[in-house]
């Protein structure tokens, strides 16, 4: 198993409206792999209310994304800021999607379509990584059994007192310190 490069690489998390193909992204944040500086932090306002369910998960509230501009605002800023970067997302799959899903809102399909395989062509997921890494098999689905971020911290022995989770900016914090922890013990 192979360490993740961080090198002009930035860490990616977005929370949701929910999980389904309806939901649109209400925060998202880049910061970068090695320093852990912020990059990019936006609260986002979706066309759809935020439900309860989400709300008591992220803790985001219409009336906090109330005076937040809309997703292809905000994905404009940040696209710029990926030219010649990688991205490490602990859920690729997930927050690629929820990505697209919001933009689907405002662009073409091609568009969106386009966006989507540069986003894989340069994001590793952290959390298939990390499943590798701690190696709990699952016979039945035939692979490693996913970890939540929390976690994954917690059984990499990794303080996360001073963060809350399930808030973008603190979950890439959280991806990083976990990243690094994980590097450490490849190398060794």
């Amino acid at each position: 198993m192979e360490k993740l490069n961080l090198t002009n690489t930035y860490i990616l998390d977005t929370e949701t409206t929910g999980l389904d193909s309806n939901a649109e992204i209400v925060e998202i944040s880049l910061i970068d792999a090695v320093s852990g500086d912020v990059v990019f932090t936006s609260l986002v306002n979706p066309c759809n209310p935020i439900p309860d369910e989400a709300k008591a998960i992220h803790g985001i509230s219409n009336d906090d994304v109330r005076l937040s501009t809309n997703f292809k605002l905000v994905w404009e800023q940040i696209e710029t800021l990926l030219d010649g970067k990688s991205l490490i997302i602990y859920n690729s799959d997930y927050d690629i999607r929820l990505i697209c899903q919001s933009l689907l809102r405002f662009c073409s399909s091609l568009y969106v379509l386009e966006i989507q395989e540069m986003l894989m062509d340069k994001s590793h997921c952290a959390m298939l990584w990390y499943a590798e890494f701690y190696a709990d098999w699952n016979d039945y689905h035939e692979n490693y059994k996913w970890q939540s971020l929390t976690n994954a911290c917690r059984q990499q022995g990794i303080d996360t007192s001073d963060l809350t989770a399930h808030r973008a900016l603190a979950d890439c914090e959280m991806t990083r310190r976990l990243v690094h922890a994980v590097n450490a013990k490849l190398e060794a």
